[in-house]
C-alpha cells in the first residue's frame, strides 16, 4: 500500500510532450491516523483506478474510480462499522483543484481526500444495535422514525 500522505504526484512530462497519451493510476491507498484526525473516521483504505489525460484545450482530465472501505462508530453501540463505498469521478482538473500550479507533475491526495470527504455518512448503526436497549429508567432513545413533532404547547391543551 501506498500512503496518500507522501503526496504521490503524476510525472507530466510525457503527457505535456506526446509522448503518452494518458497517464494510468491504479493505487491501494492507506490513510494514516493524521490524515483521518478530524473526522469520524476511525479507519479508511481505497483503491484508485483510473487515467489522467490531456483534451483538446490542452486541460487535464481525471477520470477516477474510488472504492474502499470506511470504518466508523456506531451512532448506537459506538462499535466499528464497515461502510463500504464506491465514488466515481470524471472531470477537468482545473476544475477540482483551485489555484494549483502543476506544470510538470500533479498531486491526486486533494483529489481522492476531498471526494472521500463527501461520501462520509453522517451516521451508520452496526447490525448488533438492533437488539441494543434503547429505553431505561426516565429516558429513551430517539430516532427520526420515532420521534412525533410536538410543541410544548401540545401538553397545555389536555389541562383545558
Amino acid at each position: 500500500m501506498v500512503k496518500l500522505g507522501d503526496k504521490v504526484k503524476y510525472d507530466l512530462k510525457r503527457l505535456n510532450s506526446n509522448i503518452d497519451s494518458n497517464i494510468n493510476i491504479n493505487e491501494d491507498y492507506e490513510f494514516s491516523k493524521d490524515e483521518i484526525s478530524g473526522t469520524d473516521l476511525i479507519n479508511l483504505n481505497c483503491h484508485i483506478e483510473g487515467s489522467i489525460t490531456k483534451n483538446s484545450l490542452n486541460n487535464y482530465h481525471i477520470n477516477l474510480n474510488i472504492s474502499g472501505l470506511m470504518i466508523l462508530p456506531c451512532a448506537i453501540t459506538l462499535k466499528e462499522v464497515e461502510y463500504p463505498f464506491d465514488i466515481d469521478i470524471d472531470n477537468d482538473i482545473d476544475e477540482l483543484l483551485d489555484n494549483v500550479n502543476y506544470t510538470n507533475s500533479i498531486d491526486i491526495y486533494p483529489i481522492v481526500w476531498e471526494s472521500i470527504l463527501m461520501e462520509i455518512p453522517m451516521r451508520v448503526v452496526s447490525e448488533d444495535a438492533k437488539d441494543y436497549q434503547i429505553s431505561g429508567d426516565g429516558w429513551n432513545f430517539t430516532t427520526e422514525e420515532n420521534e412525533k413533532t410536538s410543541s410544548p404547547f401540545d401538553e397545555l391543551k389536555d389541562l383545558l
